[in-house]
């Protein structure tokens, strides 16, 4: 049985963040999401990482797929799990 550490996940890949435009706090679904940060996925998620609770839903990560754990396109919960396993790697 595999173990997470045997997954392995390119924090330097090229990844960009985005934002969702937004209205009383929740995502507009009629607006596209526009770029705020583009580096690897350690920047973005570290950039992720650093924005209020409360406004994390509006953003995602776009990067180049890593199966199984890494998607084109991350949730915000996805890179809240990413960012805990950043920390046993």
């Amino acid at each position: 049985m595999g173990d997470v550490r045997d997954s392995k996940v390119d924090f330097g890949a090229l990844a960009v963040l985005h934002k969702w435009p937004s209205l009383a706090n929740q995502r507009r679904p009629d607006r596209e999401p526009y770029q705020v940060l583009e580096g690897t996925l350690d920047d973005c998620i570290s950039a992720f990482m650093q924005k209020p609770v409360t406004t994390r839903h509006l953003y995602e990560i776009r990067t180049g797929a890593q199966p199984p754990l890494v998607t084109e396109i991350l949730s915000p919960e996805h890179v809240i799990e990413l960012s805990r396993l950043r920390e046993f790697l």
